[in-house]
């Protein structure tokens, strides 16, 4: 174990890797901390060091005697950064290339659940929609089956069903299709070439009804222990209307995670999923996010990330009792069997800040306002994520600009809190769900 001196570097830019730099910076072990390339308000907590290719971050890393590195976004995982670390001698969180094919490839993962007897929802992988319009390559046909017509497939399941993009869409390519048309326009849509190689193939599932949670564990390859539940608002409105976004806001720990159910999830999921990819010999070290469904027949795997998730993290991070650095090494040295995880018993929440008009089209440029009188009350932090420092002003130039993140003793609390920190911040471009949590709260009240 590293002493009082290390240096660690976080690979991205988004709320997630401000949460993360926020809290190893805690860190005892911790002499400093860089995020490349970072965002206007990381800058607050770490050093922002502007790296664009795998090459400068090797470099950098040698010449500051980097001693971990932790790779925020899935992107540079599936392209191998990871690999590329590990064979320079420099420690690194997260998944080699092979083993993000988890998150990278729906149907990868389908096809270990399926081998390997995971519970997930029934499905069918194709390579194309019309395969005799469109001709298939025979290679393609010999490694996964005989291609299929995926459109007479969904007018053969009917619907509701789920239609997905194969590879990574930037969290988009999923269709949760209500009718057979909307399923067959997802479909025609992913073939047509809208998220270019991602849509190579297309997953199309059975339907699940149920609770969705997010799930985390942190695994060395061998062992595997729990890092935390959480819930998110994906939709863009109140009452979870419009568009699917990134996350609007999330709250932790998830209330229908019973200690009975969190057990089922690591024995039935988790370490099944840990164990297959060892046998497969591709081991997975980092963090395992499981997007669950927690059906009347149990839980069930909708999807692997292969990072932590955002706005998840910020929550995550907030009741993170334990210093996260040491359990950051062991899943990288294989000693995860030592480390214990403490969780504040207390409830977070997440509310997510965006510009108008996300996750459509939005003015970048914006200025915020009232940042600091935001961050005055207390248990409340505010993390940045589509920020940057101009002209001494915090402009806001992506779609989720801030993660106005609190603890309190109750979810309901927690929501009070965070919602009197939003209306100190004065950025009339920007707005927010007014409901994160109330699902919650409402379930409760009915216990």
């Amino acid at each position: 174990m590293q002493t009082e001196s290390m240096k660690i570097l976080i690979i991205g830019s988004g709320g997630r890797e401000h949460a993360l730099a926020w809290k190893i910076r805690q860190s005892p072990l911790v002499k400093q901390v860089f995020c490349a390339p970072g965002n206007g308000g990381i800058g607050q907590d770490v050093i922002s060091v502007a790296l664009a290719t795998h090459d400068e971050i090797v470099a950098f890393c040698k010449k500051e005697a980097i001693d971990l590195v932790v790779v925020g976004p899935e992107i540079p995982l599936v392209e191998g950064l990871a690999d590329i670390l590990a064979e320079k001698n420099i420690p690194v969180f997260g998944p080699s290339a092979k083993a993000a094919q988890l998150e990278g490839s729906k149907g990868f993962t389908k096809d270990i659940c399926r081998k390997y007897n995971i519970p997930t929802a029934g499905y069918k992988r194709f390579i194309d929609a019309d395969p005799v319009a469109t001709g298939i390559k025979r290679s393609f046909e010999t490694k996964y089956g005989p291609s299929a017509n995926a459109l007479a497939y969904v007018k053969e399941k009917g619907a509701p069903i789920v239609i997905k993009a194969d590879g990574l869409a930037a969290g988009k390519g999923v269709t949760v299709a209500m009718t057979e048309k909307e399923a067959s326009d997802a479909v025609n849509e992913i073939m047509g070439g809208r998220y270019g190689n991602a849509g190579a193939s297309v997953v199309i599932e059975d339907f699940l009804e149920g609770e969705e949670v997010s799930f985390f564990a942190l695994t060395d390859g061998r062992e595997a222990i729990e890092f935390g539940s959480a819930q998110d608002h994906k939709r863009a409105y109140d009452g979870d209307k419009g568009p699917n976004t990134g996350g609007m806001g999330t709250y932790s720990p998830a209330p229908i995670m019973s200690d009975a159910l969190r057990r089922q999830v690591m024995d039935e999921i988790i370490h099944p999923t840990v164990r297959a990819m060892a046998k497969e010999g591709m081991p997975y070290k980092g963090v395992l996010f499981a997007g669950l469904m927690i059906t009347k027949s149990g839980p069930k795997l909708i999807e692997y990330n292969v990072r932590f998730g955002d706005p998840e993290t910020q929550s995550l991070m907030m009741r993170l009792d334990s210093d996260i650095v040491p359990a950051l090494l062991a899943c990288v040295h294989g000693d995860l069997d030592k480390v214990e995880i403490r969780f504040k018993s207390q409830a977070a929440l997440c509310v997510v800040m965006a510009a108008k008009g996300y996750p459509g089209d939005y003015k970048k440029g914006s200025v915020i306002k009232g940042l600091d009188a935001a961050a005055g009350f207390a248990n409340v932090k505010v993390f940045h994520a589509g920020t940057q420092l101009k002209d001494g002003n915090m402009t806001a130039i992506g779609g989720r600009a801030l993660g106005v993140t609190v603890l309190a003793d109750t979810i309901q609390a927690a929501q009070q809190l965070a919602y009197n920190a939003v209306d100190a911040i004065d950025w009339p471009e920007g707005f927010c769900r007014r409901d994160i949590g109330s699902k919650a709260i409402r379930e409760m009240e009915t216990l």
